[in-house]
């Protein structure tokens, strides 16, 4: 069978426009002479849709919108389409929706399969919405026997995974039914080394089972959640034979039922590395975040550090140069050599630059709170009111430009509740809060790699606030490469602080003291608060903060 594989952007809700991209790609993949055209995972409607599936209204305009594909990419044309929708669920089942995929042909819906294995771990939450198929069967298409699953359906292996999360396994069901070609639709996001875990598991089940698998996932951003796309053929043998682009829209062409299909150059189409899969990932997440918003803008507040660097380099990719605004706002504690710094990256960069000196609000601010504070030593409060002078700044001419504010905080500083409530935390979209400091670095050396955009300079000096006189991160937290691996264990794996300081017993450096560790975590535990009041971080590792993370507030928990 010649299939295409169709891997789309569609923005959730964007009926018309999903619509479009489906017609458009079906009849580019007929002119190839494609049978079958294959999009992701509810491609109709976009994932996920939360509790807009609660509404009657949203389910009906699905059901129009799959009823228009149907007609408009099929009707009169010899090619299929496999595409992702949600179907009404039967009363009895307590769910108004099923996570289904349908496949349509000759303008009307000829086949329809609803997924089995519902996730509710991490960032998915399907069993609060979808009701699971009671069954699953094959369907006939130009002398195949087709074993359509919806994305998690494929990922429940007994021979792969060490734990199975389910008591079935809906690939072996269809293989029993005599399946002679998988096909997996999906919307499976990204996250760091995923992507090699998908395709490692996909070729397990090819080789096990003897036929073809085909996966089709969609790319784009859609709020924190990021899809890389890299959708996949293999063949009974366990080669790949087709290869979508990873971050990109693309649709490629597979003749499964050739004698001998030509295996994919593993080498020719190796990503450069998973920091920079990492990076245009966040690159892909912060532009389809704005402009899926309605908005086409961004400004960054520019300190002369590496965050900031790092996020007006990937505003910039993701945007365009011209506009993305980069605003300077210098206390009396800012170093010349910071001031400097940012400027010339935004030179570097090209963008609008603008310098807001705040030393006298900051007076201001301070003289109206005289009377009030109970103390005589400055403390916290004076470094605070810098950043929530900052804050208002930026959010002042967000209104003014209509221009999203992207904060610049990192995943350390987000884990530790080294950041300001209402000061650096302010903005629309946390773009590197699941991005450790040391990852940081990484990020803005590839950021480099063709031309130094962001100074040396500020690569290579001392992280700091600069909020008081010769202030260090290092004077709050541990090394960032003592703090991050500690922080990883904790909130990726839920280690112990007991199982964290044995597991570096292991490592070249020596085991960390206990009590460093305990530290660590208890800034994690009283820092919730901030993080639940923080803008939507792009998820990029297996564990980030939001809703993928759900921890209470007020809580006593004796570390």
């Amino acid at each position: 069978m010649k299939l295409a594989l169709a891997q789309i952007n569609p923005t959730v809700g964007d009926f018309p426009g999903n619509i479009r991209k489906i017609v458009d790609t079906t009849r580019a993949a007929d002119d190839c002479g494609a049978d079958l055209v294959i999009f992701p995972e509810l491609a109709i409607c976009g994932y996920f849709p939360a509790d807009l599936l609660e509404k009657r209204s949203f389910l009906e305009r699905t059901q129009d919108a799959l009823h228009r594909v149907a007609e408009q990419a099929t009707e009169g044309r010899r090619i299929s389409v496999l595409c992702g929708c949600v179907t009404a669920a039967a009363e009895a089942t307590g769910k108004r929706v099923m996570n289904s995929a349908a496949l349509l042909r000759r303008g009307r819906i000829d086949f329809v399969q609803s997924k089995m294995l519902l996730p509710y771990y991490d960032v998915f939450d399907e069993q609060r919405y979808f009701a699971p198929a009671a069954s699953q069967s094959v369907f006939e298409l130009v002398g195949e026997r087709l074993g359509i699953t919806i994305c998690e359906d494929a990922w429940n292996d007994k021979n792969f995974w060490p734990q199975r999360l389910y008591p079935l396994d809906p690939v072996e069901s269809l293989m029993q039914q005599g399946a002679t070609l998988i096909l997996n639709i999906s919307a499976s996001p990204f996250s760091r080394g995923k992507r090699e875990t998908r395709q490692k598991m996909l070729t397990a089940l090819a080789r096990r089972h003897r036929v073809p698998v085909v996966m089709v996932n969609q790319i784009g951003g859609n709020d924190s959640l990021i899809f890389d796309g890299s959708s996949i053929a293999i063949d009974a043998q366990g080669k790949c034979i087709g290869r979508a682009k990873s971050f990109h829209e693309d649709l490629v062409i597979v003749d499964t039922s050739a004698p001998k299909a030509r295996p994919v150059d593993e080498s020719s189409s190796a990503e450069d590395g998973e920091d920079a899969a990492i990076y245009q990932a966040l690159v892909l997440g912060t532009r389809d975040y704005v402009r899926k918003c309605g908005f086409s803008k961004a400004i960054i507040g520019l300190s002369g550090g590496i965050d900031s660097a790092l996020v007006a380099c990937l505003a910039v990719e993701a945007l365009g140069s011209e506009n993305v605004l980069g605003v300077g706002m210098p206390s009396e504690y800012s170093s010349p050599g910071s001031i400097e710094d940012a400027r010339q990256l935004a030179c570097n960069l090209g963008i609008e630059w603008r310098l807001i000196p705040i030393q006298s609000m900051f007076r201001a601010h301070l003289e109206a709170l005289r009377p009030l504070l109970k103390r005589s030593a400055e403390d916290v409060t004076e470094e605070n009111l810098q950043s929530r002078i900052r804050g208002a700044l930026l959010m002042a001419l967000s209104n003014n430009r209509s221009a999203l504010v992207l904060t610049t905080g990192n995943k350390s500083e987000m884990a530790t509740g080294y950041c300001t409530l209402y000061g650096d935390m302010v903005g629309a979209l946390a773009v590197i809060a699941d991005v450790y400091k040391t990852l940081v670095y990484r990020l803005a050396s590839y950021a480099n790699r063709e031309r130094n955009v962001i100074p040396e300079s500020t690569l290579t000096k001392p992280p700091s606030a600069e909020l008081r006189p010769g202030q260090k991160d290092t004077d709050c937290l541990p090394p960032y490469d003592v703090l991050d691996p500690i922080l990883e264990a904790y909130v990726e794996h839920y280690a112990t602080a007991e199982m964290i300081v044995e597991g570096s017993s292991k490592t070249p450096s020596g085991p960390l003291d206990l009590e460093l560790v305990r530290s660590v975590v208890r800034m994690v535990e009283k820092s919730e608060y901030k993080r639940q009041q923080a803008a939507p971080v792009l998820k990029v590792t297996q564990k980030s903060f939001g809703s993928g993370r759900r921890f209470p507030i007020a809580v006593q928990i004796k570390i």
